[in-house]
């Protein structure tokens, strides 16, 4: 039997459940190694916007059992709307046992203050022209599908495997722009306002590092996402760590911050299945 590393906060976005880019299997596979205290979902988990009856395969059903579950069997789980399903915004501050669905939280971490949001608010294509934003969600969409036909046809050659979407972000200025006003408002926030943590999801960007200004210092922090990058932030022992899925060692451990010293140094089913 596996054994499950104890976290005490995992932090996972922009899963994207229904659409052909979410890698569900793996997803599933990374909860059934840990035993976090707290599950933070932090926006994006369930793609509304492209929600089709005809796809919502097994592998990503599992995903929504097995926060069912982890929540069942003690861990305090919070699902943080993000744009994609926004629609369980009607929802907010419900709370059912251990699960419960909020727009934003702030968590006490060993006398440190983390803010948490997916992140959207600061989108303008989201909250001025939705129609644009679903268009390029289901273009984004068709893209990780076309990708993962090119890279199983590079594997088949011996080749490295290509991501599409990380080359364009990184050749088109306006992307590599909005990626870094982004870190910056959400932390310029985050300072504003005391936190020492800033934790967001949305842009896909896996990320964490310090961000100061004339009126103080906070760490900006991106759990990524599991359609293309497979990360999740985890906090232990006054240590963050981003981790990143890898089919052969399962988990890579990519960056880590220890914090020791102060900065100035059953909801979801029901929804899903109430209509059968």
């Amino acid at each position: 039997m596996l054994k499950k590393r104890k976290v005490e906060v995992v932090v996972i976005s922009d899963v994207h459940l229904g659409t052909f880019g979410c890698h569900a299997k793996e997803l599933y596979h990374y909860l059934s190694t840990i035993k976090p205290k707290t599950l933070i979902l932090n926006g994006d988990i369930i793609d509304i916007w492209q929600f089709r009856k005809s796809y919502f395969p097994k592998s990503h059903l599992k995903i929504i059992k097995k926060i069912i579950d982890l929540a069942s069997k003690g861990t305090e789980v919070y699902y943080i709307t993000g744009n994609h399903d926004e629609m369980l915004r009607k929802f907010s501050d419900t709370k059912i046992g251990n699960f419960s669905i909020v727009d934003k939280l702030v968590l006490e971490l060993d006398d440190k203050k983390a803010w948490i949001f997916h992140g959207d608010v600061f989108d303008a294509s989201v909250q001025h022209s939705k129609w644009i934003a679903k268009l390029g969600g289901w273009g984004y969409d068709l893209l990780i599908v076309l990708n993962r036909f090119v890279n199983w046809i590079l594997l088949k050659i011996g080749k490295e495997p290509y991501s599409f979407s990380k080359k364009i972000k990184a050749n088109v200025k306006n992307a590599v722009k909005f990626i870094s006003d982004f870190e910056v408002t959400a932390s310029e926030l985050a300072i504003e306002n005391d936190y020492d943590y800033v934790i967001c999801g949305h842009i896909h960007e896996p990320k964490m590092t310090r961000k100061v200004n004339k009126k103080g210092t906070t760490f900006y922090l991106n759990s990524g996402d599991w359609v293309e990058n497979l990360t999740a932030l985890e906090y232990n022992k006054k240590r963050w760590k981003i981790y990143r899925y890898d089919k052969d060692s399962n988990m890579i451990e990519e960056d880590f911050f220890e914090m020791e010293t102060k900065l100035s140094e059953q909801l979801i089913a029901s929804l899903l299945f109430s209509k059968k």
